[in-house]
């Protein structure tokens, strides 16, 4: 039998083989154990620095026995192996119960990979749970030596069960009956760019005969992971434009609305709702993303396609990533539709929160097609809810909400028109990947009349004086007849459950977060200058009710200073509120502190941000920290954050298709390659769209789009 990359792993390898693999690294097919790349390489000349091993981690190194020896234990029956390895520039032990015999093959002077968990005992570096792999027995090793000295020893990903050897061998049991590879670049392309064809570039990546093959094998299939993938997205792109929609046209509604307005439109704002009014109109279902800045009206944006979809009976469902936003923004809804138009179109509150009669009332509104504007949370998404003719889908805040979740709302409507809004600035390589198949938009100005918000960093590390005067400035904007934020890390400092910092900057944040909730609030009834100040608190583990209830209370001005969560850190209006202190501001992420700061300065009144932190100046925290105060565009923000954070973080986890399948691309470091892959892409599918004319692309979207994957970026 032939093997090729879509080959089953346990009919080429066995089914123990397999299964540990599958257990390890979730790997099924022969593609995907080829697809697991070395993470670096090794010289057999050169030996892995001891005394930089970090204590804690499972480390794979190279090194030389220097000691062994064995002895009996005193208290119980048994022996114990105690062998030295070192690097010439420090040592580890390894200890082994019970087993004499390795002294025979662990001899002084010998090499080879060993790996373990770096231990210390008393001062002394060693390895738990050792295991190694020697270099061949001195006598071959002669002879060999000279040959293979300078063949790099690929190092893989290696788990607690598999070692770095292990999947050496399988691989290279793998590459030896592997039959031809189908090459996913077109020819002509491949050849142009000086890339490998496909085979040549596997065998150098898991077995270089010198180090300087790797880098040329990475970039080509670098290239075969951003060429499939825009392939993918595109190929999704034109899937959508397949289906039919029902074309809705704007009439009269729009036109009472418009005239209504009280404001002139933003010219971003007209040329956005422009485009998204042609799309709507189309033959096929709008897949578009808005992003604007905080402030910049994407929900009037929303709303005007919403009565466009209205004035053909159709219904719009708008799901929100919280309870409390929902019902903002019904309200905020019902407030700008007026009067008159409110009652026709009559946008309802859905969420799962609701007392059971009103829940069924609303409902029943959604399914008879009453409620032409429907609005709620993930309770859109389940069973019971069904509506009569849904026409469009609006999704806010993008990045709380995942791919499966777009796809049920989707399922409920036939094939209806989609627009997603987010606040959080997409760099253009990361739109290019993740939502490839969408068509972005974007609106960059601002209302006029806006007046602005200065930020400033209070460094406590360098000026501990200035915590005070941060409670000063609250009560001084407070006393003109203004709103204040505090915004927290945690609810309670003392028991320190995050609520929702960013979770991977706050566990890299120095020690515990000092400030939560309950302290700030416990602060402020004992601060002399908010004896009369009215101070309420309001984070996610309130019940809704309560959560709404204050959110009311502080939008009707009931409530001076709110000490939060970043439960307000989307969608919250309240144009009273000028100031927002956001403390120890290290660790929230880039784009968080952005969004907080835009729930201030959104009314007539100048805003004011104060970022208070401990972080010391020249530290990733601090800088994030100033990157943030030193400028208020949302779009350099989100360039910033991508090269403060590096790569990881950048796709998310809504990105379940994308993540999965990029083992090398970096979608901020490559972003030239991604572009070139895209541009490519488009050339090859508008002159072969059905893929006929190249069979290696076909197979390799098959392989590695997958059913599972391909399920995924259809749901997006």
């Amino acid at each position: 039998m032939s093997v090729t990359l879509s080959s089953r792993l346990d009919g080429v390898v066995g089914g123990k083989t397999a299964g540990t693999l599958s257990r390890a690294f979730g790997m099924s097919t022969v593609g995907d154990l080829m697809a697991h790349y070395p993470r670096r390489y090794a010289l057999r000349g050169e030996l892995t620095p001891i005394s930089s091993l970090p204590v804690g981690e499972t480390v794979t190194i190279v090194a030389e026995v220097r000691a062994v020896n064995a002895r009996h234990m005193r208290q119980r029956k048994g022996s114990i192996l105690e062998v030295v390895i070192g690097d010439g520039d420090g040592t580890v032990s390894l200890t082994f119960f019970n087993q004499a015999w390795r002294q025979n093959e662990l001899r002084v002077g010998r090499q080879g990979i060993f790996s373990g968990k770096v231990g210390e005992f008393k001062g002394h570096r060693q390895f738990a749970h050792p295991d190694y792999e020697l270099f061949d027995d001195e006598d071959e090793a002669r002879v060999s030596a000279q040959a293979r000295q300078h063949l790099p020893i690929p190092i893989y990903p290696a788990t607690s069960t598999v070692t770095s050897w292990q999947v050496k061998r399988v691989v290279d049991h793998v590459r030896e009956v592997l039959g031809p590879v189908p090459d996913p670049l077109p020819e002509e392309f491949r050849r142009r760019h000086g890339l490998l064809d496909a085979r040549t570039a596997l065998d150098r990546i898991h077995a270089p005969d010198l180090i300087e093959h790797v880098e040329p094998a990475r970039q080509t299939l670098r290239m075969h992971e951003a060429f499939v993938l825009q392939v993918a997205l595109l190929q999704q792109r034109q899937f959508v434009r397949a289906l039919s929609a029902t074309s809705r046209h704007p009439g009269p509604l729009l036109a009472r609305f418009d005239a209504e307005l009280p404001f002139e439109r933003t010219p971003d704002q007209v040329a956005v709702g422009d485009v998204i009014a042609q799309d709507l109109a189309g033959a096929w279902p709008m897949n578009r993303l808005v992003q604007g800045e905080v402030g910049s009206g994407k929900t009037l944006v929303a709303l005007r396609a919403m009565l466009q979809v209205a004035e053909s009976g159709g219904q719009s469902a708008l799901i929100a990533p919280t309870e409390v936003l929902a019902a903002q923004h019904v309200r905020s809804i019902a407030r700008m539709l007026g009067p008159d138009l409110a009652p026709e179109l009559m946008p309802t509150l859905l969420t799962g929160q609701l007392p059971a009669a009103q829940r069924r009332k609303a409902a029943l509104r959604a399914a008879s097609g009453q409620a032409r504007i429907v609005v709620g949370t993930h309770a859109l998404l389940s069973e019971s809810t069904t509506f009569a003719d849904l026409g469009l889908v609006v999704v806010d805040e993008q990045h709380r909400f995942g791919v499966e979740q777009r796809e049920t709302l989707r399922a409920k409507g036939t094939s209806p028109h989609v627009l997603v809004l987010t606040a959080t600035p997409i760099p253009r390589t990361v739109a290019m990947t993740v939502f490839g198949d969408l068509d972005v938009s974007t609106i960059r100005t601002l209302p006029p009349g806006r007046p602005g918000i200065s930020t400033f960093v209070a460094p406590l590390g360098e000026r501990p004086a200035w915590f005070a005067r941060v409670w000063e400035r609250v009560a001084e904007e407070v006393a003109l007849g203004r709103q204040a934020f505090v915004v927290c890390a945690a609810i309670d400092a003392e028991t320190a459950g995050s609520d929702d910092a960013d979770p991977a900057i706050a566990a890299a944040a120095e020690g515990r977060t000092r400030w939560g909730v309950v302290q700030v609030q416990d602060l402020l009834s004992r601060h002399p200058a908010f004896a009369s100040v009215r101070v309420e608190t309001l984070h996610g583990k309130l019940p809704t009710e309560q959560k709404d209830a204050v959110m009311q209370a502080f939008s009707r001005g009931e409530i001076d200073v709110l000490a939060a969560t970043t439960v307000v850190e989307v969608g919250v209006d309240v144009p009273n509120a000028s100031t927002m202190v956001i403390l120890e501001a290290d660790r929230f992420g880039v784009s968080q502190l952005h969004q907080l700061r835009g729930r201030v300065g959104r009314g007539s009144v100048p805003g004011l941000c104060l970022l208070v932190t401990e972080a010391p100046a020249g530290t990733p925290a601090r800088a994030r920290v100033e990157a943030v105060a030193g400028t208020g565009d949302g779009f350099r923000l989100a360039e910033i954050d991508v090269e403060l954070r590096g790569e990881g973080d950048v796709l998310g986890d809504a990105q379940s298709g994308a993540r999965s399948s990029l083992r090398l691309l970096r979608v901020v470091a490559d972003a030239d390659l991604i572009a070139l892959a895209r541009a490519e892409a488009e050339r090859v599918l508008d002159d072969d769209p059905a893929l006929l004319r190249h069979p290696g692309l076909a197979e390799a979207l098959e392989r590695r789009v997958g059913q599972q994957e391909r399920a995924a970026l259809a749901k997006n």
